[in-house]
């Protein structure tokens, strides 16, 4: 099980973390990875980390440099500390654990799903 949180109503410019506490199973050799989804388009790969220790880290291209992507395995919960928010960051953001240990941006790579958590970024 899969739970974000963390989301809520930020000013553009603003930072927010969002959290992903896992139960019931340890996620540390799977990679992890964080999508975003607006009401009528695909689901969107935002960032990626590796298994373990979270040593490979990816991202889009539009979020790149303003957000991180993180691990804490002893408690079990993924990170995504998100700066210089802009109003097109406005989604429902979904964690998720791969099938893999490595990170992969296609949402089909993905096992595990937590419920999402609503960001929304005034202009």
């Amino acid at each position: 099980q899969l739970q974000a949180s963390g989301g809520g109503l930020v000013q553009t410019g603003g930072s927010l973390r969002l959290s992903c506490a896992a139960s019931g199973r340890t996620f540390i050799n799977n990679a992890m990875g964080w999508f975003r989804q607006v009401p009528g388009k695909e689901r969107e790969y935002v960032a990626g980390i590796s298994w373990g220790g979270g040593r490979t880290t990816t991202y889009a291209e539009s979020v790149k440099a303003r957000f991180t992507i993180s691990r804490d395995n002893v408690k079990n919960i993924l990170y995504l500390q998100m700066n210089s928010l802009e109003p097109e960051d406005t989604a429902v953001y979904y964690c998720a654990a791969a099938r893999s240990a490595s990170p992969t941006r296609e949402a089909s790579g993905y096992s595990y799903w937590g419920r999402g958590t609503l960001v929304t970024v005034s202009s």
